[in-house]
């Protein structure tokens, strides 16, 4: 089973935010997953997003991919959690 780090669309038309789950990739965006590990809302000017990066760590180690958004992300959280 390969697994994805991917963003799941919700919220109304025109507002969307997005919830970071870990997912098969045979599944539909809106289909099963396997694990929520974060929200992602674009729409916000500050704070718009908050990852569980030791859960999302945790997927990378078992060979879970990140979609290009979600890595940024990822990226962004590390970042985030070394600096004071």
């Amino acid at each position: 089973m390969s697994v994805k780090i991917r963003l799941r669309r919700m919220g109304a038309n025109k507002k969307p935010f997005f919830r970071i789950v870990a997912t098969d990739i045979r599944s539909a965006n809106a289909g099963n997953f396997l694990e929520e590990l974060g929200w992602y809302e674009p729409g916000k000017k500050t704070d718009n997003y908050k990852l569980d990066l030791a859960k999302a760590e945790a997927w990378l180690a078992k060979g879970a991919q990140p979609s290009e958004t979600v890595a940024i992300l990822i990226k962004k959280s590390r970042k985030s959690a070394t600096t004071p």
